[in-house]
């Protein structure tokens, strides 16, 4: 059997569906990727087979300016058209596709006119629709949310809804008028750990997995594993895939210093460098979270899906400074689960992170943090490949 999966996004989008395809692939799978160029040279070093899809993501995303309604409104019909033209190539000879974020806009239809069996998968609870949570983008409100989720279907559905119809007017397709229902199909699946990250109904229609963690056996580099040698254990701050504000790297390097603490700073596509580093900060590029998470005393960051369960697994105390779209559903979490400190949303400061960071670094939240790592399931991406070949089997009977 031939699996594509296919994904427009970061890092964070990107690594789960490389453990689901090294699962599908022990299993005796054939799989193909289609991902950002971004990622093509590491997926390929893992053995897969990869089909580029779109610009490179942190090309796209180093702009300050924002683009304004025309400007979008071109962006989105390129989009479409190339997801159509790209994604319809990648699936031939395929037998199954998996579909991840949002903004995959093409995919089903791509499977319709295929005739095989599609899948569409979400890394945070908040990206699938609940009256019990606010769409994404958004800080957590409480209450009945259901108007919320009406108006983010309208949305995607104005923002979408004309492009994909062209298209699929175009392959004798009928015209869809829910869009973002269209994506989401009837039975996506949540690659969430039930206990960082819970579906909150009953799991009628959404299946969820747990999440899909690749295993990472790379050893660390020889200046981080001195660095880590070298004293009491560092606060590691990072931003992954996502812009941050300026200055935000002094303001880090201030609150470890605040707090007694060596300071560890992933540059990442936020470009951490900070101006004046001392000998009490290292500066890294991307590393084995697996290996360093364990190590840190604090894991200071973004609050993606994909570092707020690598920090959870390492028993690592947290600080979660949310920027965009599910990273506050994150902060929210960890927060709740009492392993770490929601960040208020907004620009950090130094006196801003001290504050979050000195309350991490308490002793009940450490021992929270060490007890939540001994539930965090590492079998996602097995389920999530058993489940989805059961699914085309099922297809082709």
């Amino acid at each position: 059997m031939r699996v594509l999966l296919s994904t427009i996004g970061s890092r964070g989008d990107v690594q789960p569906l490389a453990a689901l395809a090294t699962e599908l692939r022990a299993l005796g799978q054939d799989v193909h990727l289609c991902v950002p160029p971004d990622f093509r040279d590491w997926l390929e070093g893992l053995g897969l087979t990869v089909t580029p899809i779109g610009p490179e993501l942190r090309t796209l995303t180093a702009g300050t300016t924002p683009p304004t309604p025309e400007q979008l409104r071109r962006l989105t019909e390129a989009s479409v058209t190339t997801q159509f033209e790209t994604v319809m190539t990648a699936a031939k000879d395929c037998d199954l596709i998996v579909a991840a974020t949002a903004i995959q806009v093409a995919a089903r239809s791509v499977a319709e006119v295929l005739k095989i069996p599609y899948v569409f998968t979400a890394f945070c609870p908040i990206v699938l629709p609940s009256a019990h949570h606010t769409p994404p983008g958004r800080p957590p409100v409480d209450g009945d949310n259901r108007t919320l989720w009406a108006e983010d279907a309208a949305r995607f559905t104005s923002t979408f809804g004309a492009a994909l119809n062209h298209h699929r007017t175009t392959l004798g397709l009928s015209p869809v008028t829910d869009v973002r229902a269209h994506i989401f199909a009837d039975h996506p699946l949540l690659a969430a750990d039930p206990t960082l990250g819970p579906w909150p109904e009953p799991a009628v229609g959404v299946v969820q997995t747990g999440a899909w963690i690749l295993r990472d056996d790379r050893p660390l580099p020889a200046e981080l594993s001195a660095f880590l040698d070298a004293g009491d254990p560092p606060v590691y701050f990072g931003f992954g895939s996502i812009r941050a504000p300026h200055g935000v790297a002094e303001a880090m390097l201030e609150a470890a210093r605040a707090t007694g603490r060596r300071a560890i700073l992933s540059r990442g596509w936020a470009d951490l460098l900070p101006d004046s580093p001392g000998p009490d900060v290292l500066s890294i590029s991307e590393v084995n979270q697996q290996a360093l998470f364990p190590r840190v005393a604090a894991v200071v960051h973004h609050g993606g899906a994909g570092t707020t369960t690598a920090a959870a697994l390492a028993g690592a105390p947290q600080v979660v400074v949310p920027q965009v779209y599910d990273q506050y559903y994150w902060a929210q979490r960890v927060h709740r689960l009492n392993v770490g400190i929601a960040h208020p949303p907004g620009v950090p400061t130094a006196e801003s992170l001290t504050v979050a960071l000195s309350e991490a670094l308490w002793p009940d939240i450490a021992n929270n943090a060490a007890g939540l790592a001994e539930e965090i399931r590492t079998d996602g991406a097995r389920t999530a490949a058993n489940h989805v070949l059961k699914l085309a089997a099922e297809a082709s009977v």
